[in-house]
């Protein structure tokens, strides 16, 4: 966990801890929200970061892991031009990990909890950045639904999240 209570922690200090622990998989877990007014949006979604957001990142990635000795356990080069290929090569397999672990925590999940219809989504969320970790950002549901809120607020319902995600982890 990044933390224990419910104080807010810069969005990159949230990887970065990942990234520090040398984590196998970061889970960044929420609740979506509609427009006001809108109760209709209801379901699970996870997030993977998408190659677009990769690539138009990928400079500003450079400009802070240059610094760093290592990076997925290979040093970096000090060509600030081959450690941008590094690091968009193994943020590239990230990536394809992180869509790989959705697929499968979808697979194991469908069963115990909803799903939105177009449940795997692609966005450049920041936790969703980091270069050598597969990263996924999961909306559990939505409080603006009534139905997903009541299920959220439930033991039952968070047992049932709880229990998906370890199947998918697992």
């Amino acid at each position: 966990l990044t933390r224990e209570d419910d104080r807010f922690l810069v969005l990159q200090d949230r990887y970065e801890i990942a990234r520090r622990l040398s984590a196998d998989l970061f889970i960044s877990i929420h609740a979506d929200s509609g427009p006001p007014g809108s109760d209709t949006a209801r379901g699970a979604t996870i997030y993977t970061l998408s190659e677009v957001a990769s690539d138009r990142q990928a400079a500003l990635l450079a400009g802070r892991e240059n610094a760093a000795d290592r990076i997925a356990g290979a040093p970096m080069s000090g060509n600030p031009s081959v450690d941008l290929i590094l690091i968009d090569l193994t943020q590239r397999e990230s990536m394809t990990r992180s869509a790989e672990f959705a697929r499968v925590l979808h697979r194991e999940a469908a069963p115990v909890f909803p799903f939105r219809p177009d449940w795997h989504r692609f966005a450049a969320f920041i936790v969703l950045k980091a270069p050598d970790i597969p990263s996924i950002l999961f909306e559990s549901g939505y409080v603006t639904n009534a139905t997903d809120m009541a299920y959220l607020r439930s033991p039952e319902g968070r047992r049932e999240i709880a229990t998906g995600m370890r199947r998918a982890i697992e």
